[in-house]
């Protein structure tokens, strides 16, 4: 499932962001990167131990955990600490390649603590006018997607996906990513409980709280029950 997620930051905490990311200190990419990434990757990273990233990473964590249709997809049971990237000049681009499948977090209070991949978030932080090339490309089993978002918005996508960055050749493409351990580990029932829930709002937001919905609510939560991890 690839999920396009608007407005996980807006306003204020977009401008306080992208405010940070200007004051950041940047390091090679390839700081982070398995050794088959590492080959095809050329990009700038926010240094892991930057005071700018810790407070970009705490406004990206608060817009996560305001945002009702991230939780109902991802249903988090971890998340790795947000990351930040810069694709512009001569560092402009990241080929095909697969995240791993599981992360080691490196620094901050959750130092030690492996996350499984299932779910690769990218967050856009630059406006898609101010940049050319910089295409998010995610191979999937309906062909392949080409995602360039409005800055605050964000694409959840299988984190077993082959995906790559178009090069930039114009400006500057600036943006959060992250990966995310699901409650529900296998992607089918994940988009199952998805897809009820969302119709399960719409028909509370037309029928009110019914015999019907209160009954389908226990569906959802019965299902999640059996199949989630807490």
């Amino acid at each position: 499932m690839l999920l396009h997620i608007p407005a996980v930051l807006q306003g204020t905490r977009l401008a306080q962001a992208q405010a940070l990311l200007r004051e950041a200190r940047w390091i090679d990419g390839r700081a982070t990167a398995g050794p088959q990434s590492g080959a095809v990757k050329s990009n700038l990273q926010i240094a892991e131990d930057d005071p700018a990233g810790a407070a970009l990473r705490d406004l990206v964590l608060d817009g996560l955990a305001e945002n009702a249709l991230f939780f109902s997809a991802a249903l988090p049971r971890k998340i790795y600490p947000p990351l930040f990237n810069r694709y512009g000049g001569a560092m402009n681009r990241f080929g095909k390649h697969i995240d791993n499948g599981v992360r080691l977090i490196r620094h901050g209070p959750l130092r030690g603590q492996s996350v499984r991949t299932d779910l690769s978030a990218t967050l856009f932080l630059a406006a898609p006018e101010s940049y050319d090339g910089g295409e998010l490309v995610i191979e999937h089993s309906f062909g392949e997607q080409r995602v360039k978002l409005p800055a605050g918005d964000l694409l959840l996508y299988p984190g077993t996906s082959v995906h790559a960055v178009e090069p930039v050749t114009r400006g500057e493409r600036l943006a959060s990513f992250f990966w995310v351990e699901s409650m529900v580990r296998g992607e089918d029932q994940r988009r199952l409980l998805f897809d009820l829930d969302r119709h399960l709002m719409g028909l509370r937001e037309q029928l009110g709280e019914t015999e019907a919905t209160v009954g389908l609510t226990g569906v959802y939560h019965n299902l999640l029950r059996q199949w989630a991890e807490a």
